[in-house]
């Protein structure tokens, strides 16, 4: 089933650098409407949580210290084909092979910072939007 939300967080290397403005402005003029959003910071308890999937990959310790070391944006984004279409704005996780003109072509440095997460699946983005947010958060 195809649903018309998805899920996004700039991660701690986009907010450093102060690309906010720039990525969300990016992310609406592609048609996305943003129906939740908050500036937050990950404990190192949450970033286990949500990216247990990853615990026993060799890259888990780093992710977690990445995720918590600085604050994040979490919002949910809709639009038709809201998931497809937003992993096509991203572009690739490795910005060296994101298509010129995505977010990780413009705002990343690498493939471990890559400063924007999305969801993978219509599954994950509820997942993944409930673990930030209630659902009467969400308008």
């Amino acid at each position: 089933m195809v649903t018309n939300r998805t899920f996004t967080m700039l991660k701690p290397d986009a907010v450093e650098k102060g690309h906010i403005g720039a990525i969300l402005e990016k992310i609406t003029a592609s048609g996305f409407r943003i129906v939740a959003m908050k500036l937050t910071q990950m404990t190192k308890t949450d970033a286990e949580e949500f990216y247990a999937i990853h615990n026993e990959r060799p890259f888990f310790g780093e992710l977690v210290e990445y995720m918590t070391r600085g604050p994040i944006v979490a919002a949910v984004l809709e639009k038709d084909n809201a998931v497809e279409d937003f992993r096509t704005l991203i572009g690739a996780t490795n910005p060296a092979d994101a298509a010129e003109g995505t977010i990780r072509n413009m705002f990343a440095d690498s493939i471990s910072e890559n400063a924007i997460h999305g969801s993978d699946s219509d599954e994950n983005a509820a997942i993944e939007s409930a673990f930030h947010f209630a659902g009467r958060d969400m308008f």
